[in-house]
C-alpha cells in the first residue's frame, strides 16, 4: 500500500510580543493564525477495520490540534518566559487571563518547532508528522519538515 499524506487546516487568533526586538514587533499585536497540519502513513488495509482505507480518521487529527495547540492558544497572549516578560505578565496578568508563556522567543519559526513536538507525541501508530505550515499573515508564512529535523 503506498504512503498517502493528509492535511488539515487549522485557525485561531492570538497575540504576541517579541521580547528585546529590534523591529515594531516588539510591541503587542496579533495574527489570524493559519496552521496546515500534514501527516502521513499507509492506509488501513485490513478490510474489517472501521478505519479501512483511511491513514488516520480526520476527526482523531483534528482533535488532537484542537487540544495540543488551538484550545491553547486561541484569543491568547503569547510571551517569551523572560524577567521583562514577567513583569508584562504581571501587569497585564490583574486584567486578563489567557496568557501562554513559554520559554521561547514567540516567532512564527519556533511556534513551529513547539507545534511539532506536541502534535508529534500525541499521534497514533504507523502516522507520522510530515509538515506544519503556518501562516502569520496571508503573505507571510514558515513552514516545518520532518525530514529537514530527523528525531
Amino acid at each position: 500500500m503506498a504512503v498517502i499524506r493528509l492535511t488539515k487546516e487549522f485557525s485561531f487568533e492570538a497575540a504576541h510580543a517579541l521580547d528585546g526586538y529590534d523591529g515594531p514587533c516588539r510591541e503587542i499585536h496579533g495574527h489570524s493564525y493559519r496552521l496546515f497540519v500534514t501527516v502521513a502513513g499507509r492506509p488501513v488495509a485490513d478490510p474489517e477495520n472501521p478505519k479501512y482505507g483511511m491513514v488516520m480518521d480526520f476527526g482523531v487529527l483534528k482533535r488532537i490540534v484542537n487540544e495540543q495547540i488551538v484550545s491553547r492558544f486561541d484569543h491568547a497572549f503569547v510571551l517569551r518566559d523572560s524577567e521583562r516578560g514577567r513583569a508584562v505578565r504581571e501587569a497585564l496578568g490583574e486584567r486578563f487571563s489567557n496568557i501562554v508563556v513559554v520559554d521561547y522567543q514567540p516567532t512564527c519559526e519556533n511556534m513551529l518547532a513547539d507545534f511539532a513536538r506536541r502534535i508529534t507525541s500525541r499521534l497514533p501508530e504507523g502516522v507520522r508528522l510530515h509538515s506544519l505550515r503556518l501562516h502569520e499573515t496571508a503573505t507571510s508564512f514558515a513552514e516545518w519538515f520532518a525530514e529537514d529535523n530527523p528525531a
